[in-house]
């Protein structure tokens, strides 16, 4: 069915961070309020604008997932329409045949899904661990137990690692609709309780990188907090797991509250192991010494979800990243909602939004 072009919402590419997270937000409202959107100006902001092979593969998968009518799915297309009609739970399998990230595609992905009218599997092969997006122990160890507090439930198996520049990996990920989310209060600190995390290699990467990588993290939370517990794993992928190289870690600390925050670094040529090492521990050390909820890169992964929920969500966080501002950006202009950004006498930042409490029209309709 044909729809008046002047419904279309309009959304700005290049807005702020100017990357693929004004996109996929946009996909994501679009889909579940049924809004047709054109995206213009698409990572206008990137050394090649337009659309990248992992934004292609969560449109496309989006619009088998909506029976979406779409103009503009194309590589390195700078500009997209696109209609939804509905939301079908069911099984899907994508094979991006690239190291495009799993995780920023499921970040697309699982917010569609939360409002279909039955259980969904989404199977996806890519890169599970890349540069510029969440690895995936972040996604399991970190966004998990946080999007609980929207009342919102996943399962995310590993069936293989995947890094730059092959892939290779390949994930599932279970998603069990709600009827409407809760709102989320991330507020309250309480006390560090552990920190634990992986420090993983693969291929012909030898397990003493990631043993100095976990020697380096563990030495510089003990600088700070000489007895607290800090347990990382050491872990050398066999190759029925992973078939390339790569290397990273993952840090999460967990607080009396139920507070959950991560750091990691990825491996990279010419970067020694005690460096990532590092860069992982202080990122961590900083949100924990400053008392903050949320780290860094949840902050954007939770603006789509205070927008639909009912009632009134907030977090404590460090300064807004430029991911952030800009889902704060598209939540607001398909939704109405107002995000309230202030910062309390600690110089934190608190972020508050009164949700639209949507309901998933399916379940209501089965009841």
């Amino acid at each position: 069915m044909s729809m008046d072009i002047k419904e279309l919402v309009e959304i700005d590419g290049s807005y702020l961070e100017g990357g693929g997270q004004a996109l996929r937000n946009a996909l994501s409202l679009s889909s579940i309020l049924r809004r047709p959107i054109r995206v213009v100006k698409i990572r206008a902001n990137r050394p090649k604008p337009g659309l990248a092979n992992q934004h292609l593969h969560a449109v496309n998968m989006l619009r088998d997932i909506t029976n979406a009518d779409v103009i503009g799915n194309a590589l390195l297309s700078t500009e997209l329409e696109f209609r939804p009609r509905t939301i079908i739970g069911d099984m899907y399998r994508e094979d991006t045949h690239t190291a495009a990230s799993i995780t920023l595609i499921y970040q697309t992905i699982l917010p569609v899904l939360l409002f279909a009218g039955r259980p969904s599997r989404v199977d996806v092969t890519g890169g599970t661990n890349v540069s510029f997006a969440p690895q995936v122990e972040y996604m399991l160890q970190v966004l998990q137990p946080n999007l609980k507090r929207f009342g919102i439930g996943f399962e995310l198996k590993v069936l293989h690692y995947g890094f730059f520049p092959r892939g290779n990996g390949r994930c599932q990920l279970d998603v069990e609709p709600v009827r409407q989310l809760s709102a989320g209060q991330f507020l309250d600190f309480g006390q560090p309780q552990t920190v634990d995390g992986v420090a993983f290699c693969a291929g012909r990467i030898p397990m003493s990188l990631a043993t100095d990588m976990q020697e380096t993290a563990t030495r510089e939370i003990h600088k700070l907090w000489p007895y607290q517990d800090c347990r990382i794993q050491v872990i050398k992928h066999s190759p029925d797991k992973a078939r390339d190289n790569g290397a990273g870690i993952v840090m999460v600390a967990h607080t009396s509250t139920g507070c959950v925050l991560g750091s990691s670094a990825l491996g990279q040529k010419k970067v020694l192991a005690d460096m990532l090492g590092s860069e992982a521990s202080s990122q961590l050390a900083g949100y924990m010494s400053k008392e903050i909820c949320v780290d860094a890169n949840l902050q954007d992964q939770l603006i789509i979800f205070m927008a639909l929920a009912s009632g009134c969500s907030r977090f404590r966080t460090g300064p807004l990243t430029q991911h952030t501002r800009t889902a704060i950006y598209v939540a607001e202009k398909m939704t109405g909602v107002k995000f309230c950004v202030d910062i309390n006498q600690s110089g934190q930042t608190v972020v508050s939004c009164e949700g639209i409490g949507y309901r998933n029209e399916f379940i209501q309709r089965n009841e």
